[in-house]
């Protein structure tokens, strides 16, 4: 049954072994989904209410660094968040292999002999220019942001959660824009960008909605670089 405890020791190797590389966590985000797992599945519990303040006391963090872990994890599919309100968070805590993302399930259901290294989240898409280009390819020659086409002089690429925030380098938090976008948008989120492209009239409202939820599916994974899958990007140079 899923309300069972999970064996301790194989959680932490799956997670050492396949959530941490294949979603790129950072220690910080470890932090707080170990916290989480320890108030939760290791006590057989599926689900965990908390605050921001409990947690960041609990991980011996500061609280935005855990609101942003807390955020990349949802987004990651390693929480599920159930309910918001004035008591805390009610999340679901995922173990490895109920992670899609992870995909441990997919390793285990192929034979061994039919089983490859294509590990499309373990990928640093901006240190290798074959993978930067699969970035711009699935943007189709537009800006991510504002939407405008572009020429190969005119595109650049952008980390959707500053640098300064986390060191993410995935296809989930990177996006090919045009040099304007990239030079305003900073310091800023993703999504506080386009709110703001919004508030200075650059933006319609059905756009910035449109924006969004391309965001959301960016970082839940569903915006895969279009060579994605077929082997050869697991090697680029």
């Amino acid at each position: 049954m899923k309300n069972k405890k999970p064996n301790a020791e194989q959680v932490c190797k799956q997670i050492e072994d396949f959530v941490v590389p294949r979603l790129r966590l950072s220690p910080i985000d470890r932090a707080v989904y170990f916290h989480l797992l320890r108030h939760s599945r290791f006590e057989g519990k599926v689900r965990v209410r908390f605050s921001i303040p409990w947690l960041a006391k609990g991980a011996g963090l500061c609280h935005p660094s855990v609101r942003w872990a807390v955020r990349r994890l949802a987004a990651r599919g390693v929480l599920r968040l159930v309910e918001r309100g004035n008591t805390g968070h009610l999340v679901e805590v995922r173990i490895p292999e109920e992670i899609r993302a992870a995909g441990i399930r997919r390793m285990a259901r192929r034979p061994l002999s039919a089983r490859r290294i294509d590990d499309l989240e373990g990928l640093d898409f901006w240190k290798h220019r074959a993978l930067r280009r699969a970035i711009h390819a699935r943007e189709g020659g537009r800006c991510f942001y504002c939407q405008r086409l572009l020429t190969r002089f005119m595109r650049c690429m952008d980390h959707v959660v500053p640098r300064v925030e986390v060191e993410d380098n995935s296809y989930r938090n990177l996006v090919s824009c045009c040099v304007d976008c990239n030079s305003v948008k900073r310091g800023r989120t993703g999504k506080d960008f386009v709110r703001w492209l919004h508030r200075e009239g650059r933006m319609s409202a059905a756009k910035v909605a449109d924006r969004l939820r391309a965001l959301d599916a960016l970082a839940s994974g569903k915006l895969r670089p279009p060579a994605a899958g077929r082997g050869h990007m697991a090697n680029p140079l």
